[in-house]
């Protein structure tokens, strides 16, 4: 994992793996030990982190996200992989194809790249005259090149421009911000990442500072401040990696068991920060909201 033991904690991503196990019957340290590694953000520790694992002779190794993936993936490639969230996992070299990976490495995709292009959708619907979107990304994510891309291919078709911003640490996020409102950006839309996630009120609070309508893949920003989040159900993706894993106990080839794509999605939209921008939020869209937080 990406990010720090109490990230996962916090964001429910180990307790609801569990849960998916515990529904299926197995109590951890009775039926099964996990031993779990992270990085803590430092993306260079996860090649030896996934090595440890590896020299585990672990049955199973779950990861998360696309750097955590492929470190695994080098290390191995007997042990069965579950990948929990990937945005394409047959572009991101995980999978011949999502019916038949063919490898040691199976899953669910997080459907980011689809998803992604629905923010550029969010952002128009309530600041209609935006011209110009940011989109911060963290040059440390491979996934973020091709989601920006995504990005960019949904802005040109509705003649809007974007503004790519890097940021990978507090420092970069304050003037990454500054430059944004500088080079005339009328909103911003934040990649998922973990150290975005670490961040998650510094950057929420940039964005209302600077007055930024704002949208995220991230569930944790709605509370956080962020005006709209839009993502696949990553905890429910955690809970279904269980099945993954007892299929893999079982006898079950990773290769032949197909990616799955997510079945949950949601929508979160923070009318507090909406009023505090002086947005108007349609209703139509408040009823397509999972979630409203006033």
């Amino acid at each position: 994992y990406t990010g720090s033991r109490q990230l996962s904690l916090d964001t429910g991503r180990i307790p609801a793996f569990l849960q998916g196990m515990n529904e299926l019957g197995y109590v951890e340290g009775k039926h099964f030990v996990m031993e779990s590694r992270f990085a803590d953000l430092s993306i260079e520790r996860l090649s030896a982190l996934a090595g440890e694992l590896v020299q585990l002779n672990a049955d199973v190794i779950v990861t998360s996200g696309v750097v955590a993936s492929h470190a695994a993936q080098m290390k191995t490639s007997t042990i069965p992989i579950v990948v929990t969230v990937t945005p394409d996992p047959v572009r991101d070299g995980f999978a011949m194809s999502l019916a038949k990976p063919g490898g040691n490495i199976t899953g669910m995709s997080s459907g980011a790249a689809e998803i992604i292009q629905k923010h550029v959708e969010l952002l128009v619907t309530v600041r209609p005259q935006i011209a110009r979107i940011a989109v911060l990304v963290n040059p440390a994510n491979a996934a973020h090149s091709p989601l920006l891309l995504s990005v960019q291919v949904a802005a040109q078709r509705s003649g809007r421009q974007v503004l790519p911003v890097t940021a990978s640490s507090p420092e970069d996020l304050e003037r990454g911000f500054a430059f944004m409102t500088r080079n005339g950006a009328d909103a911003v839309i934040v990649m998922i990442d973990s150290f975005f996630r670490q961040q998650r009120r510094q950057i929420a609070g940039l964005a209302l500072k600077h007055r930024l309508p704002s949208s995220f893949v991230s569930i944790e920003f709605s509370d956080a401040g962020g005006l709209f989040v839009y993502s696949a159900d990553q905890l429910d993706n955690f809970r279904r990696a269980a099945i993954f894993v007892d299929k893999i106990l079982k006898g079950a080839k990773p290769g032949e068991l197909p990616f799955e794509l997510p079945t949950r999605y949601q929508l979160v939209i923070n009318r507090k920060t909406a009023n505090a921008l002086g947005l108007t939020i349609p209703q139509e869209l408040l009823l397509r909201a999972e979630r409203v937080i006033d």
